[in-house]
């Protein structure tokens, strides 16, 4: 059997669910208490990959690193983007805000891996209403970028696309 790592990083504005979008696909589990990451937080999730794989890789495992959002943070961040093969990349869709940092946050992230492959996650999406996620979605979808792999619009509460962002990154990553 073989079994490969890789490593992604979650990561986006202060606040916008990186951690829940975490624990989601980890545990299958939400919490509403909120707890902000500092620095870095690791977890470890195997994936079967033996139907998607041309390689003989059974067993994908990926060491997701839950990169802290405050702005004091940003130069240190890109220490921890080193050698990373793929990214989640997470705005939220109640804080237009979060989602007008995505492109600065993209050309952070490539400029320490301009080869890696990046998923645009538009988290919260059980908090508004259901007919304004597509236009939101098609604003930030970056179609247009070789490694912008796609943009879903999820909800670590729900499980919404959760496994969908991450199982995305995998198969690219092999």
């Amino acid at each position: 059997m073989s079994t490969i790592s890789k490593k992604i990083c979650l990561f986006g504005d202060f606040g916008v669910g990186k951690t829940s979008l975490i624990r989601q696909f980890v545990e299958s589990k939400f919490s509403d208490e909120y707890l902000s990451t500092v620095g870095v937080k690791i977890s470890r999730k195997m994936l079967n990959m033996s139907q998607k794989s041309v390689h003989n890789l059974e067993e994908l495992q990926l060491l997701i690193w839950d990169i802290e959002g405050s702005n004091k943070f940003k130069a240190v961040a890109k220490n921890y983007f080193q050698g990373s093969k793929g990214a989640v990349l997470v705005g939220d869709v109640t804080q237009p805000e979060t989602l007008n940092h995505l492109r600065e946050h993209i050309e952070t992230f490539l400029a320490v891996n301009p080869q890696s492959y990046i998923v645009v996650a538009l988290n919260k999406s059980d908090m508004i209403a259901a007919e304004y996620l597509e236009s939101i979605r098609k604003m930030y979808q970056f179609s247009n970028e070789a490694n912008i792999l796609d943009t879903y619009i999820t909800s670590a509460k729900t499980g919404n696309n959760v496994n969908e962002i991450f199982q995305t990154l995998a198969t690219h990553l092999i």
